[in-house]
């Protein structure tokens, strides 16, 4: 029975392997999105009592025993960090952080979420949100009538009013980096929230050392490679029906053979 116990394993992680892949390739076209990796890991073993002596005929130690394996586990969900590629919008209100860092906003709990999809709104205040209406921190609120908007590679974000030569300065857009971005969790919406494993956010401008520079007109699309996706779909998908053999050729061998 243990054969089948281990290909159930096999089953099992391959399943949330395929679901993962499924959710990246789902997500190929969400601003921001960052891929995740299925990471396995194998489980303990059996120490089987070997059946001749433990020295070679010459006296010499064996180097080896009779190790079983029992299966494989899902260790973890890894989230891929690197950047995605840019797609021009020349949206005003759409920006891009070309580097390390994430956009600070505020939830409705008061707590800040961090994000990586630029594709800001603004609200009937003026002030720029996301999407789904959650304000970026610190607020930043755009005249009713401006005739331009311009942002800046280092965050700031300059106004252009009617009757008036000079742009004006109405805010600064400032990123969070984390020592450990991997450790960030999703919640949905394009949104991480800080966990233990991220560590403190650290805030800053755009363009400043070790934060990246603000693209005004551009978008993050997801990192996700679809072809690379496609493939590790197969092999998935492949890895299963292995897995589901040996249940069946397990099953069989444990039939009493007819004479």
């Amino acid at each position: 029975m243990s054969a089948l116990a281990i290909g159930a394993t096999g089953m099992l992680a391959q399943q949330l392997n395929v679901e993962t892949i499924s959710n990246n390739i789902a997500n190929a076209g969400t601003a921001g999105f960052k891929r995740q990796r299925a990471e396995f890991q194998d489980l303990m073993y059996k120490n089987a009592p070997r059946s001749g002596p433990n020295v070679s005929a010459a006296g010499a130690s064996v180097p080896t025993g009779v190790q079983i394996g029992r299966g494989v586990r899902i260790d973890g969900i890894a989230r891929v960090m690197e950047q995605g590629s840019l797609t021009v919008t020349n949206n005003k209100l759409d920006l891009m952080i070309d580097g390390a860092g994430y956009f600070p906003v505020q939830m409705p709990d008061g707590e800040t979420a961090y994000t990586r999809a630029g594709n800001f709104k603004l609200d009937p205040d003026g002030n720029l949100v996301t999407s789904d209406g959650h304000p970026v921190q610190p607020a930043i609120a755009i005249p009713a009538g401006a005739a331009d908007v311009a942002v800046n590679s280092s965050g700031e974000v300059l106004v252009k009013l009617d009757g008036q030569s000079e742009p004006q300065n109405v805010g600064r857009i400032q990123l969070a980096t984390f020592p450990n971005d991997g450790g960030l969790a999703a919640i949905g919406g394009n949104l991480f929230q800080v966990t233990p494993a991220a560590g403190e956010a650290v805030l800053g401008n755009p363009a400043a050392t070790g934060f990246g520079r603000v693209l005004q007109g551009t978008l993050e699309t997801s990192n996700v490679n679809i072809v690379q996706e496609i493939t590790a779909l197969i092999s998935a998908q492949r890895a299963y029906e292995m897995n589901a053999k040996v249940i069946s050729i397990d099953s069989e061998m444990s039939q009493p053979q007819s004479r």
